[in-house]
């Protein structure tokens, strides 16, 4: 099959899959291959005001797709709704930038905080319940049910302001990366 013939959805999946691991790696306990199928399947809803932001920046990826395949904009499909893993990635490059560090690097730290680094595929395959875990985190991160602190979400604090639950998710990366660097 040529990179023609598969989706659209399936060319930019592996697109974004370059920017969280190696998508040559055979070997199911280093691919986190599946998770990213998972991340991209979940729809990304805010709740707090200027999170929409967050979808914003993980739509400018899909610009960033066309730009380098160098093909037509489909603009039907550039207007779907963000997945967690455009917004997870762009988020990732966010913090890369406040930080100078990589964007991969981040991610993982994102994954880390919300215990999913360790959903790689071969733990796919051996655990019935992957995909039912994934999405609950996920629902957990979406519907802010986690800690106050931000425990159970991205980022985290041991020593928070406010209520993390009710902090946009900038906010929340600010308050991380300075308390990091303490």
């Amino acid at each position: 099959m040529t990179t023609d013939d598969r989706t659209l959805d399936a060319r930019y999946l592996d697109w974004l899959y370059k920017y969280i691991g190696d998508s040559q790696t055979r070997n199911p306990t280093r691919s986190h291959f599946l998770l990213a199928v998972e991340l991209f399947q979940k729809e990304f809803v805010w709740f707090v005001p200027n999170d929409d932001n967050r979808v914003e920046d993980g739509r400018i990826l899909r610009e960033e797709f066309f730009d380098e395949m160098a093909a037509g904009r489909d603009r039907d499909w550039l207007e779907q709704e963000c997945s967690m893993l455009e917004m997870l990635v762009a988020l990732s490059r966010r913090c890369a930038f406040e930080t100078n560090e990589e964007p991969i690097d981040w991610f993982w730290v994102l994954m880390d905080n919300l215990g999913l680094r360790e959903y790689n595929d071969e733990e796919y395959n051996q655990n019935d319940d992957f995909k039912l875990d994934v999405d609950i985190i996920l629902d957990r991160v979406i519907q802010r049910t986690y800690d106050a602190d931000g425990r159970g979400g991205l980022f985290p604090l041991r020593n928070p302001t406010r209520d993390q639950r009710e902090v946009e998710i900038w906010y929340q990366m600010a308050a991380y990366i300075l308390e990091a660097d303490s």
